[in-house]
């Protein structure tokens, strides 16, 4: 029977218990508080006694790539040698921290954010292969603008060097583990993914072949960066729409094996995720940000990402027509977990709608309440959040070292999914949350002490 508090091994490296802070938008860029930014929005996670920190997703490269505003790059050795001072910190608490290495490909700001079009007009996106019809057709509409440039295959081992070299830096600095963004529609998804693998090189065709850029990626890591632990997101893109809108796509099954592979070349964790073929509510699912759409302060900066008040009006009418069928689920990623730790013995990390000590107990097999009961098979092997760590900080302190025979009564998060916090980041504005009612809840639990660690 594993417990939350149980510690873990990944590639070597010994997490104090199985609680994970997911990776976030830190929204931090490179500028000179670049660094003083991440500590702040991390450091109190491992205050709180959370096992591992996974910092949100960097870019390997100097141009292009960035899916949102603000994201930190971690190309110039420079830059990353001054992050030893955030990893330090996180090991003062005696936590982990993973950095989450990405890069946007079609997803990228030059794709969708009109101002930074505008200002970068020499940026073309990296793309796998020619982008599907369904996202030309949306450039026709001019709600996206595609200028891609198609990688060759000598371009193709260059990009998986950048990510070997960005994580040499990272390991340089102190960094415990390498999450690759496998999923969220970012470069690594691209490859693996059928909808967008249109390649007749050695990167592209059958499965296998889709899978040989995450192969070159892990072959240029451990060249570089040695036996550091390894760890990615695998996708299957089930919430992708329907055919015949969307034919080609990965499946559950699709994903098992994807995962299974992985294991045999090398990577020491897989965190399996179900992610649309598109950057939509898929991966945070939950309510319609209102709150943040009607925020006045930030309409003029809505304005220039997207384009205008008519595009800005149209974004927000298929954000709210995605919370529709996006609606929260509670541990979405569970029955896909679940089924790949039944074909792996590296560690399986399950995120995505778990919010309460209770629900987390299941998800590792600890079903005790206290009268003998037998504990379940395990879905998975350690347990993250990302969205409550915005409303809740140190969460962590309220999660651990609890009464795990308390049932219904057992911590649960703030956090309400209501994406308020999410929808400002298309502006760079920081991660945090934005309901009155949870910021109300959490300083009435910081005055009674909620958040000390025992």
């Amino acid at each position: 029977m594993t417990t939350l508090e149980d510690a873990i091994e990944i590639g070597g490296c010994e997490v104090p218990n199985r609680l994970y802070r997911a990776p976030l938008l830190e929204c931090a860029g490179n500028g000179p508080d670049a660094v003083d930014t991440l500590i702040d929005d991390l450091e109190p996670a491992a205050a709180s006694g959370v096992g591992l920190l996974c910092q949100g997703a960097t870019i390997v490269r100097g141009d292009g790539g960035c899916a949102a505003p603000g994201m930190t790059r971690v190309h110039d050795p420079d830059f990353v040698d001054r992050l030893s001072r955030l990893t330090d910190r996180i090991h003062d608490h005696g936590s982990r921290i993973f950095i989450q290495l990405e890069h946007g490909g079609l997803r990228s700001m030059e794709t969708w954010h009109a101002e930074y079009r505008r200002e970068h007009p020499e940026l073309e996106q990296l793309a796998v292969s020619k982008p599907p019809w369904q996202l030309r057709l949306l450039d026709r509409l001019g709600m996206l603008s595609y200028n891609p440039d198609v990688l060759s295959t000598e371009e193709v081992y260059e990009l998986a060097a950048d990510f070997g070299r960005a994580a040499a830096y990272a390991a340089d600095a102190g960094y415990d583990g390498i999450h690759l963004s496998g999923a969220n529609m970012g470069i690594v998804q691209q490859f693996l993914s059928p909808f967008y693998n249109r390649r007749d090189d050695e990167f592209g065709g059958s499965p296998e072949a889709r899978l040989e850029f995450l192969a070159l990626v892990h072959d240029e890591i451990r060249e570089r960066a040695g036996d550091v632990p390894l760890l990615t997101k695998v996708p299957a893109e089930t919430p992708a729409p329907p055919s015949p809108i969307v034919r080609r796509k990965l499946s559950l099954t699709d994903g098992v094996e994807i995962a299974r592979r992985l294991e045999k070349i090398g990577y020491d964790a897989v965190a399996p995720v179900q992610t649309s073929v598109v950057w939509d509510m898929s991966i945070v699912r939950g309510k319609y940000p209102d709150r943040a759409w009607e925020n006045e302060s930030l309409r003029d900066e809505y304005d220039a990402a997207f384009g205008g008040a008519t595009r800005r009006r149209l974004v927000a009418l298929g954000n709210w027509l995605e919370s529709l069928q996006y609606d929260f689920e509670p541990a979405w990623n569970e029955a896909f977990c679940r089924r790949v730790r039944e074909q792996v013995s590296i560690p399986v990390l399950n995120e995505g709608g778990i919010r309460n000590r209770a629900q987390m107990d299941r998800l590792l097999g600890d079903s005790s309440d206290g009268r003998g009961a037998t504990a379940a098979e395990p879905a998975c092997d350690m347990v993250g959040m990302a969205r409550p760590f915005y409303a809740e900080p140190r969460v962590g302190a309220r999660l651990l070292e609890t009464d795990t025979t308390a049932g219904d009564d057992a911590p649960r998060v703030l956090c309400e999914s209501c994406n308020n916090c999410t929808v400002p980041q298309v502006t760079g504005a920081p991660g945090i949350c934005r309901t009155p009612a949870v910021l109300r809840k959490r300083g009435e639990l910081e005055r009674e002490g909620a958040y000390e660690r025992q």
